[in-house]
This record gives C-alpha cells, structure tokens and sequence, in this order.
C-alpha cells in the first residue's frame, strides 16, 4: 500500500508542472511556427514588399501611357510628329532620312 501511494504522490507532484510546460510548449510551438506565428508573418511582410513594386512599376508604366497618350489629343498632335512615328512604326525612311534608332526599353 506504501508503494501505491508512493507512486500517487509522485503523480500528483508531476502532472501540474507536466501539463504547464506542454501548455508553454504549444504556444510557443504556434507563436513560431503556427498560422500567425513569426514565420508567416515575415511571409506576409516579404508579400507586402512584393505588391509594392508591382504597384511602383504599374504607377510608372500608367504614366507613361499617360504621357504618350497626351500627345495624342487634338491640341497636341501634330502633323510632323505623326508622320515621324509612322515612318519610325512601320520601319520606313525617305533616301534622304536620318534614321537614328531608339534603345529597345523606350516605350515609343
């Protein structure tokens, strides 16, 4: 009977500071690891980076249609201008003409 009791009281001792410490265990498992631990958000943060270059590029690419654009409205065409994007669009050139080619990452 001592023995049982015995084996009762270690129980007893153990259980409690057992059960805590897989407690802090879990939660500190999933403050790391789980769905909103550390890692995903440093995820999140690296997809918040992402989304705003692609914004940055979209925003810069819009102004430069936007610029191209504006070129085209009634008071800003003009006769010469529209000729010389034509000749240089379709790849065409008088005998008399300098042709003086544009770098490939121009957008006209």
């Amino acid at each position: 009977m001592s023995f049982g009791r015995a084996v009762k009281r270690k129980v007893r001792a153990t259980l409690p500071p057992l059960l805590f410490l897989s407690l802090v265990g879990y939660f500190g498992w999933n403050a790391t690891q789980g769905d909103h631990g550390l890692r995903t958000y440093r995820a999140q943060l690296q997809l918040l980076q992402q989304a705003n270059e692609s914004q940055a590029a979209a925003q810069y690419e819009r102004a430069a249609w936007t610029q191209r654009v504006s070129g085209l409205r009634d008071k800003g065409l003009d006769a010469d201008t529209l000729d010389e994007r034509a000749r240089a669009m379709l790849n065409l050139a008088e005998p008399n003409d300098i042709v003086v080619p544009y770098g490939s990452n121009k957008l006209y």
